[in-house]
């Protein structure tokens, strides 16, 4: 039964925390999707230059990959911390460690100047970016949505979750700048480097905006209530008492990962290599269709209050699913508007799992294990999806010499989240107070 507690949903109050867990994780997810841009665009030639094309590309995503494995050990260490201190200020933590990190790529050595040293420095830097990333995201979502009504939590906790695609337009309409006023001589020897300088002046800009925000309402009460009692360290109570929902949570998010990285990351391999177009036909497709979805994901969210989290977030894996096979199809037209149109239509049906997921696995969890559960949950899926995808999708089309077997694997991911979305309880309207959620948790609906 959904709660009436309202928390601290007043207009004005939830409006400056959606504002700036949108603006943090634009930021961070800026940071994070420049590398894998920079890794399909530059990387192989300027850190991996004795490779063969598609094999420095290959490394280049290895190396992209690399903070995926990073990713779950940040969620581990920022949800204990954020289930213990609180969500604001690891929040804080984790935007300065991805800004810093980032900026330092921007500076770093290519490999003509200082040999292996070059991919050395480049894989540490990517290790912190994963690890802060791994924290990132669930303070964000869980902030937002415990400052919420139960009533409109999708709607609001979708809003975050527009960072990605945020993040991923800022990134790419920046390479598509440089791209075009840049020839691929500049591009290769200084322009790559400005994106990733930039990322100094929006951190400032975020943390401005995210220090001025309120503790969440709903940790503060648990807080209070754990004072006067015993309590587990949280990871020991996730794995205990909610391991279901940890692998519902990677179940879900197995569609979701692996068909963005394919349609935002792999697409710029596909379309400079085998069908050796520009690479701002790409980019533009990416831009143009990140746009599309950072406007859709809140309906997404909207739409999951009124009908359920599950017939939405089943809707896109259903028809990712189906659409993992047409937008080869339609990139293989050599059409840069037709691309537009798959990259487009793939991004809106995919925000019909991002939109709803915040709020649906926030409200999987307890406060107490909150932050732990739903970052352990979903970072550990993004080692599996999210890390692999775009380099298995490169090994099967290098294999095969076919994208049927690309659109074969995301079929199989929609498959699996299929499955874990239809045994998970519906969970749209709940309360996300502990004894509430600990209620509803032990009755599946």
């Amino acid at each position: 039964m959904a709660s009436n507690r309202p928390g601290n949903a007043r207009g004005g109050s939830i409006a400056r925390v959606v504002g700036a867990s949108l603006i943090g994780t634009t930021v961070e997810w800026y940071d994070f999707f420049l590398y894998g841009s920079a890794a399909a665009l530059v990387f192989n030639q300027l850190f991996f230059p004795e490779a063969d094309p598609l094999t420095g590309t290959l490394l280049a995503f290895t190396t992209y990959a690399i903070g995926f494995l990073a990713r779950p050990l940040g969620g581990l260490v920022f949800g204990h911390f954020g289930d213990r201190v609180g969500r604001k200020k690891l929040l804080v933590v984790s935007l300065l460690m991805m800004g810093g990190a980032t900026c330092a790529m921007g500076l770093l050595p290519t490999y003509a100047a200082v040999g292996a040293l070059a991919p050395i420095l480049l894989t540490l830097l990517r290790l912190v970016q994963g690890f802060a990333l791994g924290g990132e995201w669930g303070g964000a979502v869980l902030i937002v949505s415990e400052h919420g009504d139960d009533r409109r939590r999708g709607l609001w906790a979708s809003w975050p979750q527009c960072g990605a695609p945020g993040g991923n337009l800022l990134a790419t309409a920046v390479l598509a700048v440089l791209a075009a006023t840049q020839s691929d001589e500049e591009f290769l020897a200084w322009g790559w480097r400005v994106p990733f300088l930039l990322s100094g002046v929006l951190v400032v800009i975020g943390l401005w905006i995210r220090i001025a925000v309120s503790e969440s309402p709903v940790f503060l009460d648990a807080q209070r209530k754990a004072e006067r009692r015993s309590e587990h360290v949280p990871v020991v109570a996730v794995f205990r008492d909610h391991w279901r929902q940890v692998l519902i949570t990677i179940g879900s998010r197995m569609a979701e990962n692996v068909s963005y990285y394919v349609l935002t990351a792999f697409i710029l391999v596909y379309v400079t290599g085998p069908l050796e177009l520009p690479k701002s036909v790409g980019l533009n497709a990416v831009l143009i269709g990140s746009a599309l979805h950072f406007v859709t994901i809140p309906l997404w969210g909207a739409l999951s209050d009124r009908v359920g989290r599950k017939p939405v977030y089943l809707f896109g894996a259903v028809a990712m699913a189906v659409w993992g096979f047409a937008f080869f199809a339609l990139l293989d037209t050599r059409s840069p508007w037709v691309i537009v149109l798959a990259t487009s239509v793939g991004l809106l049906l995919h925000g019909a799992m991002y939109g709803p997921q915040a709020a649906f696995f926030a409200e999987q969890f307890a406060t107490r294990v909150r932050y732990t559960g739903l970052s352990v949950g979903g970072q550990l899926s993004s080692i599996a999806a999210g890390a692999l995808a775009p380099i298995i999708a490169v090994a099967l089309l290098q294999s095969f010499g076919s994208t049927v077997a690309v659109s074969v694997y995301v079929l199989a991911m929609c498959a699996l989240t299929v499955a874990a979305v239809l045994v998970a309880r519906e969970t749209a309207g709940s309360s996300l107070h502990d004894d509430a959620t600990e209620e509803q948790a032990a009755v599946p609906r």
